[in-house]
């Protein structure tokens, strides 16, 4: 296991048993009482373990069926960190836009428009280089093109990417294009 904060809240059991066991895991683990519970909760970097639901509570993960194997147990904890990674690494905010990247969807209100792999890629990319970048760049990083052929590839999609974006959200503005290239604009 990779070394996750873990958080047990009123469940001694789960606390002993790490202890015992802390040595051959690797995952920091701490008791907390309301107080930790309630500065945590605007934290993301932490999974809460719990024997009943705490509501409003984020992060929480309740065992309502213990006692339970060792490897079931620290499978559960495994997987539970594994999900909240994804989901972490699943939504980004680039200037008004929500994209969730495991589903390929940029998103605006109400207003939903569904991403190839190419798009989302190309705009992450710029997104991530935050300066004008020239379509030989993109050409090179986003497709794996490497040779000098003259090619329209990245104006053609871009265009077609920029369309999209204005006919869903009524933004000609997203992907501004450059005298040398392209740049995402990302204030709001």
């Amino acid at each position: 296991m990779n070394n996750h904060n873990l958080v047990i809240y009123e469940f001694d059991e789960l606390y002993k048993i790490l202890v015992e066991i802390k040595k051959d895991i690797n995952l920091s683990f701490e008791k907390a009482n309301k107080q930790k519970l309630i500065d945590l909760n605007s934290k993301t970097n932490h999974l809460v373990f719990t024997k009943k639901e705490i509501p409003g509570l984020n992060n929480q993960i309740v065992f309502n069926d213990f006692p339970i194997p060792i490897f079931k147990l620290l499978e559960k904890i495994n997987i539970e960190f594994i999900k909240k990674k994804f989901h972490e690494q699943s939504d980004i905010i680039i200037g008004n836009y929500n994209f969730n990247l495991n589903s390929r969807v940029m998103s605006f209100g109400e207003n939903k428009l569904k991403l190839t792999e190419k798009e989302i890629n190309s705009i992450l990319y710029l997104f991530k280089i935050e300066k004008e970048v020239k379509i030989q760049e993109l050409q090179t990083e986003v497709w794996g093109y490497q040779s000098q052929l003259e090619t329209h590839t990245v104006e053609t999609h871009i265009y077609r990417l920029r369309k999209k974006i204005a006919k869903t959200f009524n933004d000609e503005d997203f992907i501004i294009s450059k005298k040398n290239g392209y740049k995402i604009k990302k204030e709001k």
